[in-house]
């Protein structure tokens, strides 16, 4: 399986938009600032707040350029269309 997902550093705070065949390793990575020099770590952005699933690897690299270049507000929207809360997702994967 293959995942889109939007870290952010707080509610409408730092957005980072990634793909991944590891969503549980790759949020960790996020959450424990694996590599120091990232963007994600120079930002503190740990929260998994949206992640969708593909079986197909090019359908999400496709969907992960579309919503990356999508404005802000128009990320905002999609992360509250199904996390109204913003909570950390991280804390439902079966890891």
């Amino acid at each position: 399986k293959y995942y889109v997902y939007i870290m952010a550093s707080d509610r409408n705070g730092t957005l980072y938009t990634g793909i991944t065949n590891d969503i549980a390793r790759r949020s960790f990575e996020h959450k424990t600032h694996f590599n120091k020099n990232s963007f994600s770590s120079r930002y503190n952005v740990n929260k998994l707040v949206y992640m969708e699933v593909f079986e197909n690897p090019e359908y999400a690299i496709t969907r992960e350029k579309q919503i990356k270049s999508w404005s802000r507000e128009k990320k905002i929207d999609l992360i509250e269309s199904i996390n109204s809360n913003w909570v950390d997702l991280f804390d439902y994967l079966n890891c």
